[in-house]
């Protein structure tokens, strides 16, 4: 045999991929669900929070963030240990009153989080095109659907790259600022030490925290494992792909992480008493004052990008969560167009997109608790789980996550009810 023929059929031959590049090849599925974690609801809570109270809720973006990486790595490992979504697993543990009430529920948190997500859409194009608020909505709305499409007609994958792209626009448009801004690095980390001022800071923490630990994306990340890495694996299959999953989990709220409290630091230092910053508007003209054009430029195109793909991530979780608890699909079109209503009717009515973006985060907080109970009982089934399922101490962190979010939920809904927020 030739030497030339011996080249060629030795590149035809599958070359083995280094244990790098195996795992960076099974990444994607959680990249697409830290999009919700940086979405406009996101963006106003953080500044809110920033430009009101400086520093002091540091501690609670990473504290969410903490509690994100276990929640989503969970709801990963459910999926690909059992072959099933969360929601398809609760329908056969739930009687038909139960599976609906579950449902309704579920798909109110959805609809808070398209709410959140296309208003910010909207305001990103009102802010760097002038572009009136209903029909910037509507802009979100079909770009949206677009994306959706890509993943219904392209596959899973090809939307990850997608979502992955916008992820990295999101990340660049709302990091850039904290580069010129004017950080006090030593009260930032003064930041870190747990503690509230008033119950106005209980009601930003909470709608920081609903902001954070998405329940629609506890949902649906099981979903996203199951569907990207197929069932039926074997043992060594198996545990290659949860060491993969953790890796993909920790990278994507690594980064999500970072951008949150890059916002609040941002806001923090360079917004921090500017009138008017109570609204993502006002924020906006105090970056274009404080730091110029670009950089408030970098921030709306963030804030479009954040829109964008948050909204296509909410609308997909949707779906997911009504195929696995009612065995229902109805057309993405049509969904879309659902979901779509009452941010445009909120947005035609004048009321402020800002405070009502900090409000759907408030009631996504109130629905943690009825996705990560369920989660981490489902995940400490040994019958379900096998070898895989949580381990005590594992078990003892997650139920202290979900004690942590139910006692912030009670405190926002005493002060709520008894005025004092």
């Amino acid at each position: 045999m030739s030497n030339a023929l011996v080249e060629r059929n030795r590149e035809r031959m599958p070359r083995k991929r280094g244990p790098i590049r195996r795992i960076v090849t099974l990444l994607g599925p959680a990249f697409v669900a830290a999009v919700a974690y940086v979405d406009p609801g996101n963006v106003a809570a953080n500044l809110t929070a920033g430009a009101q109270h400086g520093y002091l809720l540091v501690w609670v973006l990473v504290a969410s963030n903490m509690m994100a990486v276990l929640i989503q790595y969970t709801s990963a490992k459910l999926g690909l240990v059992t072959g099933h979504s969360m929601p398809e697993l609760l329908r056969g543990r739930l009687g038909r009153r139960g599976r609906l009430a579950y449902w309704a529920q579920a798909e109110v948190v959805a609809a808070m989080t398209d709410l959140a997500e296309v208003i910010g859409g909207a305001l990103a194009l009102y802010l760097l095109f002038d572009i009136p608020l209903v029909l910037g909505g509507l802009i979100v709305g079909v770009v949206s659907l677009v994306l959706l499409m890509v993943q219904s007609r392209r596959g899973q994958r090809h939307f990850e790259f997608v979502i992955i792209g916008l992820l990295s626009v999101i990340a660049v448009g709302f990091v850039a600022g904290l580069f010129v801004s004017h950080t006090d690095w030593a009260e930032a980390a003064g930041g870190l030490l747990p503690r509230f001022d008033g119950p106005g800071t209980v009601l930003l923490a909470a709608s920081m925290l609903g902001a954070t630990v998405m329940p629609h994306v506890i949902y649906l990340h099981s979903s996203l494992s199951r569907d990207r890495h197929g069932v039926g694996h074997d043992k060594k299959r198996l545990l290659h792909l949860l060491k993969a999953t953790k890796w993909d989990v920790g990278l994507s709220l690594v980064i999500a992480g970072s951008v949150n409290i890059a916002m609040l630091l941002l806001a923090a230092g360079s917004l921090r008493g500017v009138g008017g910053t109570d609204s993502i508007e006002g924020a906006y003209s105090a970056i274009e004052s404080a730091l110029g054009p670009i950089i408030a430029a970098a921030f709306a195109v963030g804030l479009l990008a954040s829109g964008l793909a948050s909204t296509s991530v909410g609308c997909y979780a949707g779906a997911a969560i009504m195929g696995g608890l009612l065995h229902r699909r109805i057309p993405v079109w049509i969904r879309r167009s659902i979901t779509l209503i009452p941010a445009l009717v909120i947005l035609g009515a004048g009321a402020n997109p800002t405070w009502a973006l900090v409000i759907s985060q408030v009631v996504l907080s109130v629905g943690i608790p009825f996705a990560v109970i369920p989660l981490v009982r489902l995940t400490s089934d040994r019958r379900l789980m096998g070898e895989h399922a949580n381990t005590r101490t594992t078990q003892a962190v997650a139920w202290t996550v979900v004690a942590l979010i139910v006692a912030l939920n009670a405190a926002l809904l005493v002060l709520t009810f008894t005025g004092q927020v």
